[in-house]
């Protein structure tokens, strides 16, 4: 779900804005699959095939996938044996009705917060299996008054200057993130402080207290999470499910919870950063590298999260080591396009085709990269989402938004043949 998404019409017309104001032009309409991508080194252009119609070719290639678009679902024996209803938060049934329904939900991340409070309305009963605690802070968003929207409106940059407000103190909050012990006592003494406030039971408070550092793994934000699971139809269940049956969820300790629903609201693949869409690159020594295959066994070496040796003239958003734990991802988008137009304004200028990132550039930039994530809290001691198979963290940036800002604001043309 993350239900917070923006709608698919305001993303169209975010990216209608963006290709205007750079006259770009794109080739594939909103709602085309494309299946995969093949660099053909003699024409200098990528095939690209969608489904259901002839491939097209393009000479640059801009991947806007995301990560978190491939849900998550955990292999547990018996999952396919269930004989209620069962979904993804990802993939919501709207036809499903859970009014009167006894509905299990399998973890209490990000998607789980935010959906709960609203089925628990609706259902008789709710399940919350809860395998880790997460650090929940209180949600200080609230509508604007009549006077706030009026000076908004007729106080010039007053706007502005609120937002720039917001900009910062996320950027402060990262400071806990990169290592600061200072701020992660306070974010520490900040959740604790809404958890005691909302949660009376000592051992309610203690089965909802993490074991790990604030922002090791993502930090969520909800007034209305602690409040649903001391509901008397609402129950927390502090454990992993270890098996599914018909009638419903097994846990560790060997109880049947029966359910007529399981909603799983157990994540996405985030390493998986283009599949299931396959991208073939340059030949190198007569073997043509796929993207996804050479990230699984490899790490996810890149340019600033945005181009990749071996794959000419191809651009990444949200691509490897830019994902954030505290600030906008849309300012780092932002830096991202600006990034991109500097690129192709570099090849309009030389009169080139092709632009190819330098492997020993992109090998760099990753060590880099890793060495700074040492000192953050995503590597102080907890597994978590952001890790791939092998425990390295390809998906975060392990610094403040306003310094990739800085990385980004000039393209340089000798990291490329």
């Amino acid at each position: 779900m993350d239900a917070a998404y923006p709608q698919q019409a305001e993303i169209q017309n975010y990216i209608l804005r963006v290709t205007d104001k750079y006259q770009l032009r794109p080739l594939i309409r909103f709602g085309t699959e494309v299946t995969a991508l093949q660099w053909l080194a003699e024409s200098r252009c990528w095939r690209v095939e969608v489904a259901g119609g002839e491939p097209l070719q393009a000479r640059h290639v801009v991947l806007a996938t995301g990560p978190l678009n491939k849900p998550l679902v955990p292999d547990i024996p018996g999952v396919q044996d269930f004989a209620g209803v069962a979904f993804h938060s990802n993939q919501w049934r709207h036809d499903v009705d859970l009014q009167g329904q006894r509905v299990a939900v399998v973890g209490t991340g990000a998607s789980a917060v935010q959906f709960v409070p609203e089925i628990a309305q609706q259902a008789s009963q709710v399940h919350v299996f809860q395998r880790t605690a997460a650090w929940v802070l209180p949600r200080w968003d609230q509508p604007y008054g009549v006077l706030r929207r009026w000076a908004y409106r007729w106080v010039p940059g007053l706007q502005r200057l609120s937002r720039w407000r917001v900009y910062w103190f996320n950027e402060m909050v990262g400071m806990g993130f990169m290592g600061s012990l200072r701020m992660q006592a306070l974010l520490r003494k900040l959740a604790l402080h809404h958890l005691a406030r909302q949660v009376p039971s000592p051992a309610m408070q203690a089965a909802l207290t993490p074991n790990f550092n604030p922002g090791c793994k993502r930090l969520l934000i909800s007034n209305t999470w602690f409040p649903t699971l001391q509901q008397p139809h609402v129950q927390l269940h502090t454990q992993a499910v270890v098996r599914v049956t018909p009638q419903g969820l097994v846990g560790a300790d060997g109880t049947l919870t029966p359910c007529d629903v399981i909603v799983w609201g157990t994540g996405f693949k985030a390493t998986e950063f283009v599949a299931p869409m396959q991208v073939f690159g340059e030949a190198q020594e007569g073997v043509v590298p796929e993207l996804s295959a050479q990230w699984r066994t490899a790490p996810a070496a890149t340019k600033l999260g945005i181009t990749v040796a071996g794959f000419p003239n191809l651009y990444l958003l949200v691509g490897p080591n830019t994902g954030l734990g505290h600030n906008s991802l849309i300012f780092m988008i932002e830096c991202q396009m600006d990034y991109i137009v500097q690129a192709l304004q570099h090849l309009r200028r030389s009169g080139q085709q092709v632009l190819c990132l330098r492997a020993a550039v992109a090998d760099a930039d990753y060590c880099e990269l890793q060495d700074k994530m040492k000192g953050t809290v995503w590597a102080s001691g907890c597994h978590s989402w952001y890790q791939n198979a092998r425990g390295h963290i390809d998906t975060l940036w392990p610094g403040y938004t306003w310094q990739y800002w800085l990385q980004t604001r000039r393209f340089k043309a000798e990291d490329y043949l």
